[in-house]
């Protein structure tokens, strides 16, 4: 029974420490800026809430005084996590080790500048991560044009054998139109084994969260994905132009409720 209710624990983790550079106004971190009247993060905060999160962390960094003062406003429940300096998404993730060292479950990620996400789409990829037993499960999407973005090469089982950069792709690789959402649920233990491997030797000197899966494939560790049909569910906001296209679009995915501390 402890096992059963274990496996099914949730933490989900939101990533909130980006400055959108190009949303020109260094003044606000990118999830403060406002969509019909609340913060970006609101809405990522009630996907959390209406999953039925055991836990919340949201990674706070860039303006990290403004978006706390929020988050002990209106969601107090939510756990803060600083990351300082932002050295990526990986290192963004191994912000929340000690703060998850007694947690037992599965630890969704999920960014905090993507609002139009459904409930119901991260259950089906909560549902994918344990009907396939997998040690982590990618949310990804088919593209129209995937130019840019990372690509999911998936076996003949139907898991996924590689994600790479659309810069490292070969032509065989471009020509695939799935993609990686940044979106993702893994195994808690495995998480951070594999986190604590990965290095920042890149050009960028950041440590890559999609790293991690090359230890879990070098295990022979299963990893999974589920495809969401609509695009524009996954698609984050990192200019102006998205955020007022998010605003015309956000009744048709989300009904936006009061903050938890309203």
């Amino acid at each position: 029974m402890n096992d059963q209710r274990n496996k099914n624990s949730l933490a989900t983790v939101i990533m909130a420490a980006g400055m959108g550079t190009r949303m020109n106004d260094p003044s606000r971190a990118k999830v403060m800026f406002d969509l019909r009247g609340k913060p970006l993060l609101h809405c990522v905060l009630q996907l959390a809430s209406e999953i039925e999160s055991s836990r919340v962390l949201a990674i706070v960094g860039y303006q990290k005084e403004s978006v706390i003062e929020y988050l002990d406003g209106s969601w107090p429940a939510v756990e803060v996590v600083v990351q300082e300096p932002q050295l990526g998404t990986g290192h963004a993730v191994m912000q929340v080790d000690e703060p998850l060292r007694d947690f037992s479950g599965n630890v969704l990620v999920l960014s905090g500048d993507v609002p139009l996400l459904t409930p119901a789409t991260i259950q089906q990829l909560i549902a994918e991560h344990s009907r396939r037993n997998a040690i982590a499960t990618v949310l990804t999407c088919d593209f129209e044009d995937p130019t840019g973005y990372g690509r999911v090469i998936r076996n003949s089982a139907g898991g996924v054998q590689k994600v790479v950069e659309h810069r490292d792709a070969t032509p065989d690789e471009r020509a695939v139109r799935e993609i990686n959402s940044g979106i993702y649920i893994f195994d808690k233990t495995k998480l951070f084994e594999g986190i604590s491997q990965i290095t920042q030797n890149n050009v960028q000197g950041e440590y890559y969260l999609t790293d991690v899966f090359e230890f879990f494939w070098s295990r022979n560790l299963p990893v999974a994905a589920w495809k969401v049909k609509d695009s524009d569910e996954i698609r984050g906001i990192n200019t102006v132009d998205q955020l007022r296209e998010a605003e015309r679009l956000i009744t048709k995915y989300r009904k936006l409720v009061p903050e938890a501390g309203s």
